[in-house]
C-alpha cells in the first residue's frame, strides 16, 4: 500500500485535489492471525481511499479548467 499512497497522493497535488490522507498502518497487531485483524481493517479502509483518490482525479480531470487553482493542472 505505500507504493500506491506514493503513486496517487502527488498525482493529487498536482491536480489540485484535496482529499483526507491515506490511513495510518496499524501499530498494535499481536501477530496471532487473530479474526478482525488491525491490518484487514488497514487494508480495508486503504482500498477505500485508494479508490476514493482515483474518483477524485477522475473528476477533476474532467472538470472544466476554469474549476482549478491557478497553477494546477488536470492532468494526472
Amino acid at each position: 500500500m505505500r507504493v500506491r499512497f506514493a503513486e496517487l497522493n502527488p498525482r493529487l497535488r498536482a491536480a489540485g485535489v484535496a482529499l483526507r490522507p491515506p490511513p495510518p498502518e496499524p501499530t498494535t497487531c499481536c501477530g496471532r492471525g487473530c479474526n478482525g485483524c488491525v491490518w484487514e481493517g488497514f487494508y480495508a479502509a486503504a482500498a477505500w481511499w485508494c479508490e476514493d483518490a482515483e474518483q477524485a482525479l477522475a473528476a477533476a480531470a474532467c472538470a472544466p479548467a476554469a474549476l482549478h487553482p491557478a497553477g494546477a493542472s488536470a492532468e494526472p
